[in-house]
């Protein structure tokens, strides 16, 4: 078993490079690409230099806040309270997740003019192109995460060798990149908002021009919105659920005394699904004039071939070095098969080809309130059936990997699953990637006034693309669920059992419980305020330009669309402050105040509220935006009508729903379990509990 330990990182690394190689092939075939006229060029060139801008930003901001958390966590180290590779494993996760959102957003501000391009010869070549371009974006995420994996993994085990010392170390390792995630999805996140809902609310509803339209001064900030946040912000944020679940379900072996073998399977699965990710991108393909339906069986064959792979390799794996634990393949199924229907029940409740939404776009017909009403009561209903998958999952993983007899191994069964969930996320999350790219096509051809069929061909790819990335933020937060658990779980093995009293009865898990399910509700407002703030200062811009910019509104003369680009800039880096740090201070005051009990019971009350809460979001969100593009397409009256008009306001509403605060929320509830793991020496050794219980005695 020890030659295979040893050999089994370098198989991992190599097949992070094997991905990675394949998102360079991707990356560059793109590039070669035409961009087709020069006027589509030059508006891709500003979305480029837009987006770009804003990365440069936002990095100099956060690198700020990676200063002094660094130097917080070397002092904690000297302390005694961390071990000296914590501070330079936070430094490389949240490098490689800032990275990933980078490579991502860069693929698809290439790709937009590309696939507007592309779908001026047809529509399989512009879904070439835009899935082209998020499979760049998936196999850069899982190639670095592997990366930064498999190289700790030999450098420690050089150092280390020990399993146990090996994984408490690395667990600390994702808060460099959880941060990295909240940071770029909630800046990225009020970015794109904020952009969106003002374009909309004085482009659309008060003007009355075409979305898109280039005499909207915000339709460029609205398309560099789309890659810092749909992108950027998504690739960092699917970066860490990845890392998360691996390294966590690492953890959960050493505590199930599983050992070695127990900790390189799920990094073994992993690899798997690299390679079967890539096999799957091989058959996403389809045929002129295709339906939505028809367009997601081509985005799904390839998802369902890499599952297939994947399950079955993992089958051989497990019976390898798991020979008397065979129940984890079962696991890793059920986690496999969750994903898929979590993504199958997020596409029904969004997906103008199923009923929910094509009724929701039927409420507009008595105006915005009631749209917006049934629209809340879409993304409630929808909440049930993915708690009751989690749950299945989880029952089946925790007692088919031997939870009956051994608490610890059925936690590793539950760790092992959201692995299962996660493998194959190169090719999912090219089919979410791909969304943005269809988006900012969209726009370019209505900008450069190509061909009607051009547009109708880039909608349905853009309709495709609000599905898929529904589905694809389902799949998230159900993984995120998972990932959480495990490391919940972890972070309360760092302390003795006498340390923990875990009863509903004592008073610091109850006030914790409490604290935890209001976090995520307080979290979504500060994010949801933020948006509000940083729309208005559009909607008062985009009114000016109107009124004082001669000739604009005849197409005569060009509106600035570079202010609007610097407001949103501006307004998103300063707005990500509070919720962010929201995020990193709860879990510490929250210990210094509670101890270890009530961090355990915020963390598990912020993981089922903010489960839930998510879920409603990104649903109702997804929902409006499909019941807008649904009356669009002919429903209800169509483009212009009243009907239209209430089924943008709904949109509105839900852009921050699901493109900021829903999204963001499932970083939240990983964020706070990773820096309580972090922070656990500290307040084990001071807290306010402790204090007064001593005092007493």
């Amino acid at each position: 078993m020890n030659g295979i330990v040893n050999v089994v990182p370098w198989i991992v690394l190599a097949a992070a490079i094997c991905g990675l190689a394949f998102a360079a092939y991707k990356f560059f075939w793109v590039k070669k690409q035409s961009e087709g006229t020069e006027e589509m060029a030059n508006i891709a060139s500003k979305i480029r230099q837009g987006a770009m801008a804003y990365l440069k930003r936002q990095y100099k901001t956060v690198g700020i806040f990676f200063v002094v958390m660094l130097i917080i966590i070397c002092c904690m180290a000297a302390a005694g309270m961390l071990t000296w590779f914590v501070p330079f494993a936070f430094l490389s996760g949240g490098f490689f997740s800032g990275l990933s959102g980078f490579i991502g957003m860069k693929i698809a501000t290439y790709a937009n003019s590309r696939t507007a391009n592309g779908a001026r010869q047809g529509l399989n070549r512009g879904l070439k192109i835009a899935f082209s371009s998020g499979t760049v974006m998936g196999l850069t995420v899982v190639g670095l995460g592997l990366l930064d994996i498999s190289v700790w993994f030999i450098i420690l085990k050089a150092i280390l060798n020990n399993p146990d010392e090996i994984m408490a170390a690395m667990l600390t390792f994702g808060m460099g990149a959880s941060s990295m995630a909240l940071f770029a999805r909630v800046g990225g996140g009020i970015f794109t908002k904020a952009a969106d809902v003002g374009a909309d609310l004085v482009g659309k509803v008060e003007a009355g021009i075409p979305e898109d339209d280039p005499r909207n001064p915000a339709v460029i900030a609205d398309n560099v919105g789309d890659n810092v946040g749909d992108v950027a912000g998504m690739g960092a944020d699917l970066y860490e659920s990845y890392v998360g679940s691996i390294i966590s379900t690492g953890a959960l072996a050493t505590a199930a005394g599983l050992g070695y073998a127990g900790i390189i399977v799920p990094m073994l699965i992993a690899a798997i699904g690299i390679i079967a990710s890539i096999i799957g991108t091989f058959f996403v393909s389809t045929k002129e004039g295709a339906n939505q339906k028809s367009l997601l069986g081509s985005l799904r064959r390839g998802t369902y071939i890499a599952a297939v792979i994947s399950a079955i390799a993992s089958a051989i794996l497990i019976f390898t070095l798991l020979p008397g634990n065979t129940g984890v393949l079962w696991a890793v199924i059920s986690g496999l098969i969750a994903g898929v229907l979590i993504g199958f029940f997020t596409e029904y409740y969004t997906s103008d080809s199923y009923k929910p939404t094509q009724k929701l776009s039927g409420s507009s017909q008595t105006g915005s309130a009631t749209i917006i009403i049934d629209g809340l009561a879409l993304g409630m209903n929808s909440t049930a059936i993915p708690v009751i998958i989690v749950g299945i999952s989880i029952l089946i993983s925790y007692f088919a990997a031997g939870g009956a007899n051994s608490f610890n191994l059925g936690l590793y069964g539950v760790g092992i699953s959201a692995v299962g969930m996660l493998a194959t996320l190169g090719i999912t999350l090219a089919t979410d990637a791909y969304g943005p790219v269809a988006d900012n096509a969209g726009g370019i051809a209505e900008m450069a006034g190509l061909e009607p069929e051009v547009r109708d061909r880039t909608d349905a790819l853009d309709s495709l693309g609000n599905t898929t990335a529904a589905t694809g933020k389902g799949f998230a937060i159900g993984s995120a669920a998972l990932t959480a658990l495990a490391l919940i779980v972890s972070y309360t093995e760092k302390f003795d059992e006498s340390v923990l009293s875990l009863s509903l009865t004592n008073p610091p898990v109850l006030i914790g419980l409490f604290v935890g399910a209001m976090l995520p509700f307080l979290f979504s407002a500060f994010t949801m305020q933020a948006v509000g703030r940083a729309a208005q200062k559009i909607v008062v811009e985009v009114r000016r330009q109107f009124k004082q910019i001669k000739g604009l509104m005849e197409g005569k003369a060009e509106a600035d669309y570079k202010t609007c680009v610097d407001i949103c800039t501006k307004s998103s880096l300063k707005e990500m402050i509070l919720p962010a740090a929201l995020g990193i201070l709860a879990p510490i005051i929250v210990g210094i105040v509670l101890g270890p009990n009530g961090v355990v019971g915020m963390l598990a009350g912020a993981l089922v509220s903010g489960f839930v809460v998510a879920i409603m979001m990104a649903n109702s969100g997804g929902a409006w935006d499909n019941a807008k593009k649904y009356i669009e397409a002919g429903n209800f009256g169509g483009k212009g009508s009243e009907n239209h008009k209430a089924a943008v306001v709904g949109d509105t509403v839900g852009d921050p729903f699901k493109d900021t605060s829903g999204p963001s929320v499932n970083i939240l509830i990983k964020l706070l379990s990773m820096v309580s793991i972090v922070f656990a020496g500290l307040v084990m050794k001071f807290n306010f509990v402790d204090f007064i219980t001593n005092l007493i005695k």
